[in-house]
């Protein structure tokens, strides 16, 4: 099958969060079953900088768009997989990260841009953009691809869409007044199944409306955004299109995320010998200057410093255990001032039991997932989740939220599931501060009996999250609209 996959972000050109790894692994998936997929960007000021192989393969005239056009066309690094990239400098050719300025805020013109993406991608999709290629599935992720579908749905003879929802909370709402500006025509405006969105403009709304089949990214994540709690308002719509709506759980690419072979890692080591764990822990103890030390149980966090992802949770739990206990915590990632300045004053309280680094390294991501003990995770909702299948594979046991991804992943450890060998991790409900309490505190008492401890790592280090079954299902449903 030919393949458009479109998103706004990919690893290792351009990344802020899961969204990236998805896009670069999901369509090497798909090469490796033989499928012609290309995956389409725009080209940011820093992708066009790390990817010194391309060319310019077409030059468009697009209505509105306040510079010239271009497609660039290279490989996306360490695949095999054809990269097109949407050139236009005056929208991408920026400092900051892809859709905020240096100083933390959305860029005013959002809408122009990733309006200006989706008017290419519907060019690519019809066979008007000069490229000698022409899609038969247009798959597209997120709010940023959102008018594609929509667009798409005006023309007959078009590919059929998919869409996939990675965060509804994340919806690219604008004034209804850039209608103008975007040049939408009327027949996609409307409340109910346009457009329109409470006297705004909802990008993601047009995936959700006009797209042929709906994804998530977990089945517990499908059904969740259904419901009045997470659908944002959207939930009646979903409802409506639930026979179009499916969850499929995305993978791991175990050739990036595997302890036995990741080169970040100070020593590697696998489910049948633990040694080189160890070494990752005191290396990580070290880099961070904890006390180095075997016995003292070390918790990780990485990711967006949110109160979806609950790091406030973390603080307060912290706050308390960190003067109860000799225990450590190390935190990598970056969101809102408060937080990344409450971590950095939890580290300066306990310079040698809290270590922080706010930004992200993607080396430094593996070798917390290597050396910690255990992760946290109690995100109030998680769409997939990734690390805590990065924590599995690495022998590091998760303690999770129940909700989404994590919930479809983790199973539990209870006397039951740790004598039938299902039990992987910890789980706690509601995303309050006193559960997550009372499940670290059990995570601890086990985490002493060394019998125990090492039976669950072994337990979730086997578990297989890779993208063979994941790919396999999006072929199926590819299949089925074809």
């Amino acid at each position: 099958m030919h393949i458009l996959f479109a998103s706004s972000e990919a690893h290792p050109l351009i990344k802020t969060g899961g969204l990236a790894d998805i896009s670069a692994s999901l369509p090497d998936a798909l090469k490796r079953l033989k499928q012609d997929v290309r995956l389409v960007l725009p080209a940011y000021l820093s992708v066009k900088a790390a990817l010194k192989t391309r060319r310019v393969v077409q030059d468009l005239d697009i209505p509105g768009a306040h510079g010239k056009v271009s497609i660039l066309e290279g490989i996306l690094p360490g695949t095999r997989v054809p990269l097109y990239l949407i050139d236009c400098p005056p929208y991408f050719d920026r400092a900051g990260d892809p859709y905020r300025a240096t100083d933390g805020r959305d860029w005013q013109d959002n809408h122009l841009r990733f309006g200006l993406f989706n008017r290419v991608l519907v060019k690519i999709a019809l066979g008007q953009a000069g490229l000698d290629w022409t899609p038969g599935i247009v798959h597209c992720n997120d709010w940023q691809t959102g008018l594609a579908p929509a667009l798409l749905s005006l023309y007959k003879g078009r590919p059929p869409t998919v869409f996939t929802v990675h965060n509804l909370a994340y919806q690219g709402l604008f004034p209804l007044h850039v209608v103008d500006d975007l040049m939408l025509p009327p027949e996609l405006l409307g409340f109910h199944q346009g457009l329109e969105f409470h006297h705004h403009i909802s990008f993601i709304k047009g995936g959700l409306a006009y797209a042929d089949r709906i994804t998530t990214v977990s089945p517990t994540y499908a059904r969740e955004i259904r419901s009045q709690q997470f659908g944002y308002g959207l939930e009646g719509l979903l409802n409506h299109r639930a026979h179009d709506l499916s969850g499929i759980l995305n993978g791991v690419d175990y050739r990036h995320w595997d302890p036995a072979r990741d080169e970040h890692l100070v020593r590697n080591y696998d489910a049948n010998d633990l040694r080189g764990k160890a070494a990752c822990k005191e290396d990580l103890q070290t880099h961070f200057g904890l006390h180095v030390r075997a016995d003292v149980p070390l918790f990780a966090n990485i990711g967006r410093m949110v109160e979806q992802k609950g790091i406030d949770l973390i603080l307060a739990a912290f706050g308390r255990l960190l003067r109860e206990q000799e225990i450590q915590l190390v935190i990598l990632g970056n969101g809102e001032r408060r937080f990344e300045q409450a971590v950095r004053q939890l580290a300066q309280a306990f310079p040698r039991q809290v270590g922080v680094h706010v930004g992200y390294d993607e080396g430094l991501a593996h070798r917390i997932e290597a050396g910690a003990d255990f992760f946290l995770m109690p995100s109030r909702f998680e769409p997939c989740g990734l690390n805590q299948m990065y924590s599995l594979r690495y022998g590091t046991l998760p303690i999770v939220h129940r909700t989404g991804g994590l919930a479809d992943t983790v199973v539990d450890t209870h006397p039951g599931s740790f004598e039938d060998g299902s039990a992987t991790g910890f789980v706690f409900e509601p995303p309050t501060t006193e559960a997550l309490l009372g499940r670290i505190h059990e995570a601890l008492a086990l985490w002493r009996d060394h019998g125990i401890r090492d039976r669950l790592i072994g337990q979730g280090m086997r578990q297989d999250f890779g993208w063979d079954i994941s790919a396999r299902r999006y072929l199926d449903l590819y299949e089925s609209l074809r």
